[in-house]
């Protein structure tokens, strides 16, 4: 195939996404260039000539289930950014022999900064979408944090590109705009014939990229499913500051302010509270909304020196502002409350919140290590460089000053003119109503852990109540997931088939309902007297799974119902 035929499938493709549902073959088929023949036949096209493509070899199906498929690996846009430091958009795809017709573009969670294997997968899914015959490709997001220039940066190696322009932008939105158009020439090029769906399917910051792809970019994407999606990062990186202050109240070192009996107190107590609410006392807080009016953490206030059965007063005083959420000296919220569930007595939000495991990291928890570098050096302008040891970036954290600094999210200056919260976030992140993704018939399928110690559920169920105020609930699902932690684990049903219930609504118009959701033997957070076949309902926000009598450990034996 000639590079100007390819242009001519990859212009057509772009310009039929414009459209609704179903998309007409824009061209016809031709005939396919081998694997190996890509980098030639791609290298006058275009939009490739600021790719180069390192890799393209055939790859035989191995064990896990992965079919045949050709892997392509490259690298865009190289360049030298204001910091002195090199750059590019580092990607891989991978092209099954036996395709489906459907494309995935697998978004990635955390900093980003490594080219994650393109294989669509999520915490939540049991099969990913190359093993289901999907074409799926995946980037660094522009940056790669384990260049050796970022070697001196320590834990902040990560964040340091933060003190790049551009590279902040390609991490925000850009380089899936350059990632998707590169996709659209492979499979051109490949197959000879585009795909008759894009998807896009990420976690976390992942989830965060299918939000913002949905609000720019709606005409490109029939479906997107976005779990625990931090679509507000900037702003609930401010609760990382908030946390460990609220921490340092209950103890100077965070990761003594609540052992994990603590925490298991307070998930016990939520548990007393609101487990039989939705007709079963079974381990899970199944109706979240009416649980929070019950919970009276104060109750578990020692009466006197503290003891193993009860918290001490300053430490109920820590949880009770860290759920609040970060306010400023005038009470404006800067961020989110978040809800008591049953999950905080879970390993995962002790990771995250209080205390890792990690020598490296001194055993800081994520937020005062990961979190403190993002915040610094790339969600506020002008950036920090702060020096990536433990107690540099805990540091940062006890010093950040919620009047002085959280404005600073929405700074701009010389050198950075876009703001984190303009770059990082959906453009109409407060008032959603995805005019163009909803005309193009665009469906988004979202998933979050009411567990979840990084994004709050509650931020993202209040996304979800203005864009159906707004007129658009027919474009989106919302599924809380009882007692899951961040993107998976946690006292949960963690394992669902999310992604082919977004097939079906996309393709066959199917709306999903309930989603039957099932444990991971490998979680850790399992509680033993869980049965390993234990099954439960995901109900579609905002109804609940109420038990109506039957096996208990089947999720035949729940209904989704009003609250």
């Amino acid at each position: 195939m000639t590079p100007t035929r390819i242009g001519l499938i990859t212009g057509a493709v772009l310009l039929s996404s414009c459209g609704n549902r179903p998309p007409a073959a824009p061209v016809a088929p031709v005939a396919p260039i081998a694997c190996a023949a890509l980098p030639g036949a791609l290298a006058s096209l275009g939009s490739m000539r600021a790719v180069r493509l390192t890799v393209a070899r055939e790859v035989e199906a191995d064990a896990q289930g992965h079919a045949a498929h050709c892997l392509v690996q490259g690298r865009a846009h190289e360049r030298i950014g204001l910091d002195g430091k090199p750059y590019a958009i580092g990607f891989e795809m991978r092209l099954p022999v036996d395709w489906n017709r459907r494309f995935v573009h697998q978004v990635n969670g955390g900093n980003d900064g490594k080219v994650q294997a393109a294989l669509g997968g999520l915490g939540i899914l049991s099969r990913n979408a190359l093993q289901r015959g999907f074409a799926v490709i995946s980037s660094d997001a522009g940056h790669d944090e384990d260049a050796p220039a970022n070697a001196s940066a320590g834990l902040a190696k990560g964040n340091v590109f933060g003190l790049d322009p551009q590279a902040r932008l390609d991490y925000g939105y850009r380089a899936n705009d350059t990632v998707f158009g590169i996709a659209q020439a492979l499979m051109a090029g490949r197959y000879g014939q585009p795909p008759q769906r894009n998807y896009m399917v990420g976690c976390s910051n992942g989830g965060r990229h299918g939000m913002v792809a949905a609000s720019r970019h709606g005409e490109r994407y029939d479906g997107i499913l976005a779990g625990a999606p931090g679509f507000n990062l900037p702003r609930a990186a401010v609760q990382h500051a908030w946390d460990v202050q609220s921490w340092q109240q209950a103890h100077a070192d965070i990761r003594q302010a609540f052992s994990p009996a603590d925490l298991q107190l307070v998930a016990d107590h939520v548990l007393a509270r609101c487990d039989a609410l939705d007709g079963l006392a079974d381990g899970i807080v199944g109706d979240l909304a009416a649980c929070q009016p019950k919970v009276r953490v104060a109750e578990l206030t020692c009466p006197g020196a503290k003891t193993a059965s009860c918290l001490g007063a300053a430490q109920v005083g820590a949880l009770q502002r860290s759920l609040a959420g970060p306010r400023n000296s005038r009470g404006e919220s800067l961020y989110s409350d978040w809800s008591w569930d049953a999950g905080m007595g879970a390993g995962n939000w002790r990771f995250w919140k209080l205390e890792s495991q990690i020598p490296p990291w001194d055993r800081l928890p994520l937020i005062a290590t990961m979190g403190a570098g993002s915040l610094s050096h790339v969600f506020t302008t002008p950036p920090t460089a702060t020096p990536g040891t433990p107690a540099e970036l805990l540091a940062y954290l006890t010093r950040f000053d919620v009047d002085r600094d959280a404005p600073k999210i929405y700074a701009t200056d010389g050198a950075f003119n876009e703001s984190a919260m303009a770059f990082m976030t959906p453009p109409d992140v407060d008032d959603p109503k995805l005019t163009t993704f909803r005309a193009h018939g665009g469906k988004l399928l979202i998933y979050h852990g009411h567990s979840d110690a990084v994004f709050s559920v509650n931020d993202t169920r209040r996304w979800v109540d203005r864009l159906r105020a707004n007129g658009g609930g027919d474009a989106v699902r919302f599924y809380g997931v009882p007692g899951m932690a961040h993107c998976s684990g946690g006292p949960a049903t963690d394992q669902f088939d999310a992604l082919g219930a977004l097939v079906d609504w996309v393709e066959r118009g199917t709306a999903p309902a309930a989603l039957v959701a099932t444990v991971n033997p490998a979680n850790k957070d399992l509680p033993a007297a869980w049965s390993p076949q234990r099954s439960r309902l995901l109900c579609p926000h905002p109804q609940v799974a109420r038990h109506v009598g039957g096996n208990t450990e089947s999720a035949d034996s729940f209904r989704c119902t009003a609250p």
